[in-house]
């Protein structure tokens, strides 16, 4: 007899994401209490469960569970479907002493071996998806997708590939119709070709990210650099040279067409990470010109340096035969729309509000248990003229209020997800379940996103490539972090800030020397209550933090941690979301003054600041004798790279005629960048500058 091995192997975890948690829960407790129905099983692999109420449930061999039936008056899954698969194993198990050898293995020794769903060949792919989705993910391949694969490991058995649009977890490897996608059909569509495609591409079971060969190299969309690609980068390098010259606070109104042409020719190229990373600019620049609290001067300075290097970066890509990155993930090519999501589960990490003259705005970050992937629901309100305005947390989103949903895990089956990670969810309450966050929500995360300490967190973003190579996402590099103990938090007036050092590690006896993480949460004027509600949670002895999550960076290879949401034993605190009394802050500022190279490279950033504010031609001459004892002191630290960009910058300051500028200021911001992330020592050269893309002379 041949058993179903395929149904042998589906975890609890596979069943709940190939139905939902109600139907398993149930399926358990009626085996738990001996309710088992009949098992049948036939030659051609089809299993059969009858039931004591008078139902009938079948799934036929090579069948996925969606596509199993039931005489049940239910039209999609119900709980007969899920339980004929616990009560076949549990059977499987009885059976055995009196099933021969043919029968092969019948315990789960198999979900011990490391396999890959590469090993899925043609003839599998034709039997279990149609030739209509087999030909549209070949369309679908033409365009190169990068996709980010996470192979089969021990703790977590399901391989995903991670594709722009949505996920493909792979809970089989003998059943390519268990596959799961969290498209809208949820599973047998074009994303589980182009995942296939993508493990036999990357081979080996290790993780990996790549962009996938068209199965035809004809249909391959070339990336060349050719003239017309060639004349936007250097329109590109115009349009940064001119905002270099003259500053951020300059009048748009000048700008407007030189950003409407660029945004229409990298449409027509569909280079979509190019596209974001332009349009982010332009919001910077209305962000400053409307004073908005979303406007900060040094992500402007970052998303300058980012525009240009990406496109040096895929330049030099595209003239490389094997690049270590292709040129079309730095470009986002063949990136585009959205895709409607069959069932997701979303848990709050935090919310972020801001506030200018005209209008209110919040976003909510979410996290997916299921795939680890981090999304962002954005929303904005108009404020009327002599209106009373509306508390931004109590503003309406999915059909809940903005507090609701900000401390909430959302489970909803009327969910859109854009390839940079933003999403929207229909407000109909058939299709939206809220629940409310608890102190055990982030229980079922793990790593990338939950790390197991500070040290932990530090080697990863150490590791982590560079910003202008990477997949543009909403927001990037947010984490979980266990708080073993808070070591020191105090309020600098100055900065209107919080500071704190706390011990994030699951043990402290057993803490690394990384694992001190610095917090800094600055005032927010949209969530005036965020600081006090930090303050009041880690001056809690009783309930003291558990978790905790935020957006993480290193600095002298040491994390930062802007903090979001807190998990203590009791509860759950969204702190810009929280209602906290105003309380007196003890002024104990921690003593965070950096010192040596770090204090050089901090100053250096500064100026380049007040350089991207207020344009290199309207600095006076005590700026310019700044910026040369600057470009000396490097020199003096061994850092002649760094010191002969800033002498060419300085020798540009005036005139400013040459086309190298914007190259040669992005290059000195991304070298900047590097020194500051890791604990360089004096003369050494940052990891990122082997990735800098501006080597050719020409250009520098």
């Amino acid at each position: 007899m041949n058993l179903r091995q395929d149904l042998i192997e589906l975890s609890i975890e596979a069943l709940t994401a190939l139905a939902n948690a109600g139907f398993v829960k149930r399926a358990q407790k009626d085996l738990a209490e001996g309710r088992l129905p009949q098992i049948e099983y036939a030659d051609d692999g089809c299993v059969r469960a009858r039931y004591e109420d008078g139902h009938c449930a079948s799934l036929a061999a090579a069948k996925s569970l969606r596509e199993a039936l039931c005489t049940c008056p239910a039209t999609g899954l119900c709980r007969h479907r899920v339980t004929l698969v616990l009560a076949y194993q549990q059977w499987v198990r009885a059976q055995q002493p009196a099933l021969d050898d043919s029968a092969g293995p019948v315990a789960e020794s198999g979900a011990e071996t490391a396999w890959s769903p590469g090993e899925f060949d043609d003839a599998a792919l034709a039997a279990a998806l149609a030739p209509s989705v087999l030909e549209q993910a070949t369309r679908l391949a033409a365009a190169r997708p990068v996709i980010r694969l996470q192979a089969w490991h021990p703790q977590a058995t399901a391989p995903i590939a991670h594709l722009p649009l949505c996920n493909v977890r792979f809970f089989s490897r003998r059943n390519l119709s268990h596959a799961r996608c969290d498209c809208r059909l949820g599973g047998s569509c074009e994303h589980v070709a182009l995942a296939v495609w993508a493990f036999r591409q990357a081979g080996g079971l290790a993780d990996a990210t790549l962009a996938l060969t068209p199965r035809h190299a004809a249909a391959v969309r070339s990336t060349a650099f050719g003239p017309a690609e060639q004349d936007i980068e250097s329109a590109v390098a115009r349009l940064l040279r001119r905002l270099w010259l003259d500053g951020s606070s300059q009048d748009l109104a000048p700008l407007d067409a030189e950003f409407a042409g660029l945004r229409e020719r990298l449409s027509a190229l569909g280079w979509r990470w190019l596209l974001e990373c332009l349009d982010e600019l332009y919001n910077l620049l209305l962000d400053q010109a409307g004073r908005s609290s979303r406007f900060d001067p040094q992500r402007l300075v970052a998303v300058m340096a980012e525009l240009q290097a990406r496109l040096s970066a895929a330049r030099s890509a595209a003239q490389q035969a094997a690049p270590l990155i292709p040129a079309s993930q730095i470009l986002g090519l063949g990136v585009r729309g959205e895709v409607a999501l069959e069932h997701l589960k979303l848990v709050s990490l935090g919310l972020q509000c801001w506030s200018d003259e005209h209008q209110d705005g919040a976003r909510v970050l979410f996290a997916d248990p299921d795939t680890l992937a981090v999304t962002v629901l954005e929303r904005s309100w108009v404020r009327g003229d002599g209106d009373t305005p509306t508390p931004i947390l109590n503003r309406r989103v999915a059909g809940q209020s903005l507090r609701q949903l900000a401390c909430a895990q959302v489970v909803t089956r009327g969910a859109k997800r854009r390839a940079n990670g933003l999403i929207d969810i229909a407000a109909l309450a058939r299709q939206t379940q809220v629940l409310p966050l608890s102190a055990q929500s982030w229980e079922g995360l793990a790593a990338p996103l939950r790390q197991p300490g500070g040290a932990a967190l530090a080697s990863h973003l150490g590791q982590a490539s560079p910003d202008f190579v990477r997949p543009r996402q909403a927001v990037v590099q947010v984490h979980v972090l266990p708080v073993a103990a808070v070591e020191h938090w105090g309020w600098d007036a100055a900065t209107q800030t919080l500071y704190a050092r706390l011990l994030c590690c699951e043990d402290a006896e057993k803490a690394q020397p990384g694992d001190s993480v610095q917090l800094a949460m600055p005032h927010v004027p949209a969530a005036v209550s965020a600081v006090d509600a930090l303050a009041l949670v880690l001056s809690d002895v009783a309930d003291p933090p558990q978790r905790i999550a935020g957006l993480a960076s290193l600095r002298e290879g040491r994390v930062w941690l802007t903090p979001l949401a807190v998990l203590t034993r009791e509860r759950a605190v969204v702190l810009q979301a929280g209602a906290a009394a105003v309380q007196r802050l003890d002024l104990q500022p921690l003593q965070l003054v950096s010192a040596g190279l770090a204090a050089l490279l901090d100053r250096i950033f500064e100026e380049i600041v007040v350089w991207a504010r207020q344009g290199l031609r309207h600095q006076p001459a005590t700026a310019l004798q700044r910026a040369q004892g600057l470009a000396n002191e490097l020199a003096s630290h061994g850092l002649e790279r760094s010191a002969e960009l800033m002498q060419q910058i300085l020798a540009e300051w005036r005139g400013a005629t040459s086309a190298a500028l914007s190259y040669q200021l992005t290059t000195l911001v991304l070298l900047l960048q590097g020194l500051l992330h890791g604990a360089v020592e004096e003369g050494a050269a940052p990891p990122v500058a082997s990735l800098i893309p501006v080597e050719d002379a020409g250009n520098i």
